[in-house]
């Protein structure tokens, strides 16, 4: 107990330095351009400098700030003019290393715009694929940065920095708002348990929406398979049925019973995958059973197709590159379909998935469809398949490793991610990408800020 009592006065007092430094900044010249941004985006996350209002209007930004403040992530955007104030060249860096709290950034300048993030907050592969993915030509800011938003926030790492709710700026520190410091310290200690009741069930309301997200992909993979079984019309008692084919079909059945039983008591995301390794398994005793049926050589136990799983166990394997992933051409197991449209120059039909986006393939879909794939395909063989992909990226985060069960996928840096980093220290960038280590934003990475009508973030 006094362990406990020691920790909340200490969080107090921290939450008193907190609002005395909130105070402080206020006092004497604004230093402008990035130091000026870098001090807004302590108390929001949004901020759109003076000279850049008509890229982005006070409501939009006001919008945008409430859904990351709804979402409790750090992410950072800042809207700045093409000025001396606000150097393209390693701009990014330069807001993160003076805000100095871990995040992702992102900043639109004129029509440019790029992001940056911490590793431990989200992978650079998973940055890159979201800026491709919402960078396009003659979108405006509004359009470009909910669209970031709603990409980046599902994938994210970490929480908002408590600074968000920190006092505003004021022309000087006034005397009254020191003597109400200490009141506001006793309160605080309620709410700092307010807060963490909150994001507790937050977060247990982002894993319920993902599963309930989830749950119609495999209810439709479950109802796959029931159909399959029922298309192949065998009776353990038929003419030529011997006790190998009759085995084949107990362990389909039992494999469908299985997946049913266990998506019925799913309660996790990460449960998610023990139900589409059942439908795997139950997928290829269907192909050995079919085999013995018509005399033919017994199929070698190979992955589902990777365009669609429900096309049952590959036959070959063929060269693809996800969209966005240049240079990153591997070999995935195919159906005999997608390889014959493949070998054709058409387009594979590939799983859709519905995400905030629309409809998009499973592999440019949010992190709770990693347990999904990752029955189907195994720790083995999935991250070379998903290498370059948004969901290869994500699932590269330690965001994934807490959330969706990463140790299924054989530890923390998948698919070449980025290792952890000093999340939410405020002090390093970790190791293993992020701000600064390729070309980024007009030959460095970019960011900067100002500020709302000369105000703060919002």
């Amino acid at each position: 107990m006094r362990t406990r009592a020691l920790s909340v006065w200490s969080a107090l007092a921290g939450l008193a330095l907190m609002l005395l430094l909130a105070l402080a900044p206020a006092v004497g010249a604004r230093a402008g351009g990035v130091p000026d941004a870098a001090a807004a985006l302590k108390q929001g996350p949004v901020y759109v400098a003076p000279g850049a209002a008509d890229q982005l209007s006070s409501s939009d930004a006001a919008a945008l700030a409430q859904k990351i403040k709804d979402a409790d992530k750090p992410l950072f955007i800042a809207v700045v003019p093409a000025t001396a104030d606000f150097p393209t060249r390693g701009l990014l860096a330069n807001l993160r290393a003076q805000t100095g709290v871990a995040g992702l950034y992102a900043a639109r300048q004129g029509d440019l715009f790029d992001a940056d993030a911490d590793p431990s907050v989200m992978s650079r592969s998973a940055v890159d694929n979201i800026v491709t993915a919402v960078d396009r030509p003659g979108a405006d800011a509004a359009t470009e940065l909910n669209a970031l938003v709603d990409q980046a926030l599902p994938a994210m790492r970490g929480s908002a920095p408590d600074s968000w709710g920190a006092v505003g700026e004021g022309s000087g520190v006034p005397v009254a708002g020191l003597v109400t410091v200490g009141a506001v310290v006793v309160a605080g200690g309620a709410g700092l348990l307010a807060v963490s009741r909150r994001k507790r069930l937050r977060k247990e309301a982002e894993e319920r929406a993902a599963l309930d997200r989830l749950r119609v992909v495999v209810d439709e993979d479950i109802t796959a398979f029931g159909e399959e079984l029922e298309r192949l019309d065998f009776h353990p008692a038929e003419p030529g049925a011997d006790d190998a084919m009759r085995a084949d079909y107990e362990r389909a059945l039992d494999s469908y019973d299985r997946a049913k039983s266990l998506m019925g008591s799913a309660r996790h995301p990460h449960d998610v995958r023990p139900v589409t390794q059942s439908l795997e398994d139950g997928r290829h005793s269907l192909a050995v059973l079919a085999a013995r049926r018509t005399g033919e050589p017994l199929p070698e136990r190979r992955a589902p197709c990777f365009f669609d799983p429900r096309h049952g166990p590959s036959v070959d394997d063929r060269a693809w590159t996800p969209s966005g992933g240049a240079g990153t051409s591997r070999q995935v197991p195919v159906c005999a379909a997608d390889a014959a449209r493949i070998d054709d120059g058409l387009e594979p039909l590939s799983r859709t998935v519905d995400t905030d986006a629309g409809r998009r393939p499973y592999w440019e879909a949010g992190p709770a469809y990693g347990p999904w794939a990752g029955g189907y395909f195994g720790g083995g063989i999935l991250p070379g398949l998903l290498m370059g992909t948004v969901l290869g990226g994500m699932l590269s985060t330690p965001a994934y490793a807490s959330e969706y069960g990463g140790g299924d996928f054989g530890g923390g840096d998948f698919a070449g991610g980025d290792p952890g980093g000093d999340f939410g220290s405020g002090g390093d960038f970790g190791s293993g990408g992020g701000f600064g280590d390729s070309g980024g934003f007009g030959g460095g990475d970019f960011g900067g800020g100002g500020g709302f009508d000369g105000g703060g973030g919002f």
